[in-house]
């Protein structure tokens, strides 16, 4: 009995571990996401340059994840939730690397964007960033707390992300078809917009899989409420 409880104590403390590796990850690459952002928008090549070479972390930790969850479930045999919770943190860990790398796309496109003179005001591209990072940290925030509302707040959220990205489209085309010297720095503003979409996406896969986690329920490809 005492093994069994000691065993117990044991996979919570590794399940906390894991929770707190994965808020890392997704803190880092928020962090990531916030300064290709802050690069693109003030024109400075240096926080550009810092997140086209720093994306190691996030990748030994992505490795480091996995290897936690395999462990996990090799020594412990989890049961229900205890399960679906770490099959959660294995796709978790797997959307947030990937949220590492269109980071990193968008400092390749905004090192590109920077050699242009500017196209507009960038009003609606920082509001996208600021929208994706806010989704990521709620849908990890819905993880960690077991929150369902938190999780289904984030899929609702995406749909303000894709309104801004057609938004940005439709005005950007409009500037390329007037000037066509701003055809190449509007096709980057546009592929950005497209990555921070795909952020949203992310963090929509998240938190769709914390309601999975918690309540049983897969809540991809339903309208909300279905």
């Amino acid at each position: 009995m005492e093994r069994t409880e000691r065993a117990v104590r044991h996979f919570q403390e590794e399940l906390e571990a894991l929770q707190a590796r994965l808020l890392e990850m997704g803190g880092l690459a928020e962090e990531h996401v916030r300064v290709a952002i802050q690069g693109l928008v003030t024109r400075d090549p240096a926080a550009v340059e810092r997140i086209l070479r720093g994306d190691e972390p996030i990748n030994e930790l992505h490795i480091e994840i996995d290897n936690r969850c395999f462990t996990l479930l090799a020594l412990h045999q989890p049961m229900a939730t205890d399960l679906r919770a770490i099959v959660a943190a294995v796709k978790i860990n797997t959307d947030l690397e990937r949220v590492g790398d269109l980071a990193v796309n968008i400092a390749e496109a905004a090192r590109h964007y920077v050699t242009h003179p500017p196209v507009k005001k960038l009003i609606d591209i920082p509001q996208m960033g600021d929208i994706a990072q806010a989704m990521l940290r709620d849908a990890l925030d819905s993880f960690v707390h077991r929150d369902t509302e938190l999780a289904q707040h984030v899929l609702d959220e995406d749909d303000r992300l894709d309104g801004l990205k057609t938004q940005v489209f439709r005005e950007l085309l409009t500037y390329m078809l007037h000037d066509p010297s701003t055809v190449e720095p509007a096709l980057d503003l546009i592929l950005i917009s497209r990555h921070l979409e795909r952020i949203g996406d992310h963090a929509t896969n998240i938190a769709e899989d914390v309601i999975f986690m918690v309540s049983a329920r897969d809540v991809r490809h339903h309208a909300p409420g279905a």
